[in-house]
């Protein structure tokens, strides 16, 4: 019996893994996209502190990916990324103030429903 609750706390924190792992690679390219749009070059981009901002998220989603691989089968892991659609949709609209259309809803959710598919 506690191997099963310890399974199930695995699972638990598994899948929180891969939700923050998504956020961060959708947050690294909402500060990308941030970045892009405040540099007037190479320079300026270089100089802007989103982006390394943007590539510290992209930096720690890979490094949770990394720890998931080791854990579950690649694929798994690989179709889950997915879920970054669905965050990139709430983000945008929120943060950036992008219209979210019925085109793009249905989208992430035919991906998401695929990813369903995938993992079960």
């Amino acid at each position: 019996m506690p191997q099963q609750a310890g399974e199930g706390e695995a699972a638990v924190i598994g899948i929180l893994a891969v939700l923050l792992m998504t956020l961060c690679g959708s947050l690294g390219a909402l500060f990308f996209k941030r970045a892009s749009g405040k540099s007037q070059g190479l320079v300026s981009l270089l100089r802007t502190p989103q982006l390394y901002l943007g590539g510290c998220f992209y930096g720690v989603g890979a490094l949770l990916n990394i720890v998931l691989l080791n854990v579950w089968e690649y694929s798994i892991v690989y179709p889950l990324t997915a879920i970054t659609y669905v965050w990139t949709l709430f983000l945008s609209n929120r943060l950036l103030g992008e219209r979210l259309t019925r085109r793009k809803v249905l989208g992430v959710l035919l991906v998401f429903c695929g990813v369903v598919i995938l993992t079960r």
